[in-house]
């Protein structure tokens, strides 16, 4: 990486969080912001998040699986009971010094726990209160879905995902990713910073609150307005688009490539790269209302093309001229320079093995700003210690709850 000054600090440096999410969406938020210099507590509950527990397992612990490692990285963690007096008095004292909260448990469960956003305000009127619901918070809109419990799946059901993914003849699909927590996580990072910025500026906290269901409908942004200008009701069209030809996955002899030429320049340059310069001089094809009108022709043309040649071949003709991309499985990621130089491919060493473990970096790049080395995933409680202790707890406090069962 060139121009990087290692002095800067981390664009994030100074902020602190206070992250009581589990599972996957939460998790991932407060990763953004680990990775962006953010210091970030993790409290998980004496029996860890239930994600400690999922495969693939690095080891016969089953307290530390591939799916923790992946979206816990460069956290603390203490562990302790919140139903304990001792544990909301540990809480309350965090919950004053930091700059944000990220939780993502159902509607009601902090109040009940004595720690409502209106109590922790008292305490830190420069709060940032963020969470992921299934349906919403009370707070931001109350609707007749807001108590229901949802997980990644059913979001891309309601929010139209699924409506569109797939083939035209087939089911409904889920996406192979976790769109359904991934892309809440993304806005509620966004709003929490959007808010930080806000308490800096007035000294006023804010209430963030994102909706997983909210969330898919802004992702399906298209398939809104289509219904709203001419009454369509979008459905899947497989691997193809909806408005333009060619955009779509395409067959080489050992494998499949995506394909797009929407704009009638890429288009010409398309055909006359793959020989056919015929198809460049069809008027029915000039446009592109033409091409999708046409669309099981101009396939035809550029899969007699593709069939014959590898995808190597067919990188040399096309990679870099018009979009052009191989289909991937891990294995090619992991192995892809490309992606090695743009520093996405992360190694920590796996705290109880030492072995090297691979993550997928943090996509944010910041031009001078070198990132600091990224610290693996925590152990249940690794922290717990260093932290009662910057709270002003005493050694014997702390050995007292030990032995009471309600700290790790």
């Amino acid at each position: 990486m060139a121009d990087i000054t290692q002095g800067d600090p981390a664009p994030l440096s100074g902020i602190k969080v206070l992250d009581l999410s589990h599972m996957l969406a939460g998790p991932y938020a407060t990763m953004t912001l680990a990775d962006l210099g953010a210091e970030v507590i993790k409290v998980e509950p004496l029996a860890g998040d239930m994600i400690r527990r999922a495969g693939p397992d690095i080891t016969d612990e089953d307290t530390y699986g591939g799916y923790f490692a992946s979206v816990n990285r460069n956290k603390k963690c203490i562990s302790l009971d919140l139903r304990s007096d001792m544990g909301r008095e540990v809480l309350l004292r965090l919950v004053a010094q930091c700059d944000v909260l990220v939780e993502n448990f159902r509607v009601g469960v902090m109040d009940r726990l004595g720690l409502s956003y209106e109590s922790l305000r008292e305490i830190n009127p420069r709060l940032v209160y963020g969470c992921i619901r299934g349906f919403g918070d009370p707070r931001t809109g109350e609707g007749e879905l807001t108590d229901w419990p949802a997980y990644d799946v059913v979001a891309q059901a309601m929010g139209g995902v699924m409506q569109v993914t797939g083939e035209a003849a087939g089911p409904p699909m889920k996406s192979g990713p976790g769109l359904g927590d991934i892309f809440p996580a993304a806005l509620l990072t966004s709003g929490v910073l959007a808010g930080v910025v806000r308490a800096q500026r007035t000294g006023q906290g804010s209430f963030v609150d994102v909706s997983m269901y909210d969330a898919m409908v802004s992702l399906c942004e298209r398939i809104v307005y289509q219904y709203s200008v001419d009454g369509s009701v979008a459905h899947r069209v497989g691997n193809a688009h909806p408005f333009f030809e060619p955009f779509g996955l395409y067959p080489a002899m050992d494998g499949w490539f995506a394909l797009a030429a929407p704009t009638d320049e890429i288009w010409r340059l398309l055909v006359t790269l793959i020989g056919r310069d015929d198809l460049g001089s069809d008027s029915r094809l000039s446009s592109g209302s033409g091409r999708s009108a046409h669309r099981d022709e101009v396939r035809t043309a550029i899969e007699a093309w593709s069939r014959t040649r590898t995808l190597q071949e067919i990188r040399a003709r096309l990679g870099g001229r018009v979009p052009f991309g191989p289909v991937q499985d891990a294995r090619q990621i992991v192995e892809d320079g490309h992606l090695a130089r743009r520093d996405m491919l992360w190694t920590v060493a796996h705290p109880p093995t030492g072995a090297p473990l691979t993550l997928a970096g943090q996509p944010i790049h910041f031009h001078g700003v070198a990132r600091s080395q990224v610290r693996p995933a925590p152990a249940l409680g690794e922290h717990t210690d260093e932290v009662l202790a910057e709270l002003d707890f005493s050694d014997e406090e702390v050995a007292r709850w030990r032995r009471e069962g309600i700290l790790r």
